[in-house]
């Protein structure tokens, strides 16, 4: 048996006036194989059905084709564009209808954009279902969708998913927005903005992952220049040939592919805001152009004898210290203080314990609303043995090394609630780096190397305990001991409580 199933359209309507065939006519009247039912789904018009049945019926006739079972069916959608009544009628025609049919044929021609979404979306989840249209000559088209629309689903998600936990979490560029309850950051906010209402040059020092850009944008913000371009750049990212092009632009045929004049980030960013990120990674040939620029407020485009006027802020970052580069003569000492006006020092993260708990909700939203849209996926939270754990980790990495870890904790975890041992899991485990400095006495020194090898005991027991969240068989195991019982005996000699 083969059934058509249709949306009964405006212009099949319009057509039956003129005794004319459109969409629904056609097919039924022209496709490959005859159909033994043809079924009409309408929710307004209802004083023309009738007669409409009769047009079909009249036409197929004409062709011989069977005329019998032609009906238009009344349908509860709340309006032609509302998905959800439009689905729910669709789903149940087209189950209804797979069930009776050897072959059910849904027409994509007539109905709205909305109708036509849903019959395809359903029809696909049918084994027993074609598409059909006709087309402005009346022709039938046998469509093919190969596509499998669940599964195509899943991938975008899944791919939404990726994408939000390898970028670094989103935050509006405000100070209002900037996380500042611990003691440390607030002061740090607090310069920023005295900063950013001046016109001075700025260098945001911190460790890889504090959020430096985030605090650049943030100046740019709260300046006079808010309503002008900010442009960003990594400084580690140039390369010698293309530098004068990136910064300074150049002019068509100053190289060869050089086809059309071409803006450099000085001029793209003038009248507001030029952040230099990483600007310790600069070469020395590199600094002597910047430096040029910023001097004399004025650029050159490559291929060109006349220097262009800019107004630009700059606002460099970097995690180096430029201090000890100078004094290596890797970084020229005339950029280094024409940057370092405004000095921002953004404090690491376990310098601003008091922030972590904000920092964490914050994240958490963004991974729990950027995956929502999986369908496998579960809202969850951190337990408080997990949050103590969050606590008491360094955070080497910063925000960064936060973000990555709770993007993978919460990925792997099956359960509403992440738990401490998956925090455990989820952490990359990084050997430690120990500094190693040269020792050098003299014949007069006298150190007491007791008294040294204990307060550096102290330290890392101290360290171990925090990191295991005061769980002396797990520090046990960091400090690289092989009974529990040596670290109680150490403990107890070099004055040292745990805190349950």
């Amino acid at each position: 048996m083969r059934i058509l199933l249709t949306w009964l359209g405006n212009r099949d309507l319009e057509n039956m006036e003129q005794d004319k065939p459109a969409s629904i006519v056609t097919l039924a009247t022209r496709a490959e194989n005859a159909f033994d039912k043809i079924v009409i789904l309408a929710n307004k018009d209802d004083q023309k059905w009738d007669k409409f049945e009769k047009f079909v019926k009249k036409r197929l006739n004409m062709v011989g084709r069977p005329d019998q079972d032609v009906s238009v069916k009344s349908v509860r959608i709340k309006s032609p564009i509302d998905y959800e009544s439009i689905q729910d009628e669709t789903e149940r025609w087209v189950s209804k209808l797979s069930k009776e049919a050897d072959v059910l044929s849904i027409n994509l021609t007539s109905g709205t954009p909305a109708m036509t979404t849903l019959s395809v979306l359903i029809g696909k989840g049918k084994d027993n279902v074609e598409f059909l249209q006709s087309s402005p000559n009346n022709d039938v088209l046998k469509v093919s969708i190969p596509i499998d629309f669940g599964q195509t689903y899943i991938i975008s998600a899944s791919k939404n998913l990726a994408n939000a936990a390898t970028s670094m979490p989103k935050s509006d560029a405000a100070f209002a927005n900037i996380t500042a309850v611990s003691g440390a950051m607030k002061e740090t906010v607090s310069k920023a903005k005295l900063v950013a209402r001046s016109e001075v040059p700025v260098l945001v020092l911190g460790e890889t992952g504090t959020g430096k850009e985030l605090m650049a944008n943030a100046i740019h913000k709260g300046s006079l220049r808010a309503d002008k371009p900010i442009r960003v750049v990594n400084c580690g990212a140039f390369s010698e040939n293309l530098v004068d092009s990136t910064l300074f632009g150049h002019k068509r045929g100053a190289f060869t592919g050089a086809d059309k004049d071409h803006k450099g980030l000085f001029e793209q960013a003038d009248g507001g805001t030029l952040f230099l990120d990483e600007v310790g990674e600069l070469s020395p040939s590199i600094q002597v152009k910047l430096l040029r620029a910023l001097q004399e407020g004025e650029v050159t485009r490559l291929g060109d004898t006349k220097s262009i006027n800019v107004d630009v802020r700059v606002i460099a970052a970097t995690h180096q210290n430029l201090s000890r580069l100078v004094e290596e003569g890797k970084f020229r000492e005339d950029l280094f203080y024409r940057l370092a006006v405004g000095i921002i020092e953004i404090p690491s993260l376990r310098q601003r314990q008091d922030d972590i708990p904000f920092i964490v909700e914050q994240l958490v939203e963004q991974i729990n609303t950027s995956a929502s849209k999986h369908p496998d996926y579960k809202s969850k939270k951190i337990s408080e043995n997990g949050m103590k754990f969050i606590l008491s980790q360094p955070w080497k990495g910063n925000v960064r090394e936060l973000w990555s870890t709770l993007n993978r904790a919460f990925l792997w975890s099956t359960d509403k609630v992440v738990t401490e041992q998956e925090f455990a899991s989820a952490i990359i485990k990084r050997p430690s780096k120990i500094e190693e400095n040269e020792i050098l006495l003299s014949l007069d020194d006298r150190v007491n190397i007791i008294d040294i090898i204990e307060d550096h005991k102290k330290k890392y027991i101290l360290a171990a305990l925090k990191a295991s969240g005061n769980k002396k068989t797990t520090a046990t195991q960091i400090l690289g001991l092989k009974q529990h019982q040596t670290l109680t005996d150490w403990m107890k000699k070099l004055g040292i409580e745990v805190n349950k």
